[in-house]
């Protein structure tokens, strides 16, 4: 039921504002415009991976 209430302020306020949410909820991701990800091979450099979800955004 929380899920649901947070979902439903996203889109509300998704007008209006910019949201950055940490999660690894699969629900709250596909709300998402943009996903960004932070990945790590043993012993290199972290690396951001970005990935435009809805096209126009």
């Amino acid at each position: 039921m929380n899920l649901h209430r947070f979902l439903d302020l996203i889109h509300e306020f998704r007008a209006e504002a910019q949201l950055v949410i940490v999660s690894h909820q699969k629900r709250t991701m596909e709300a998402a415009d943009c996903l960004y990800g932070v990945t790590m091979q043993p012993g290199a450099s972290s690396k951001v991976i970005s990935e435009r979800v809805r096209a126009g955004a």
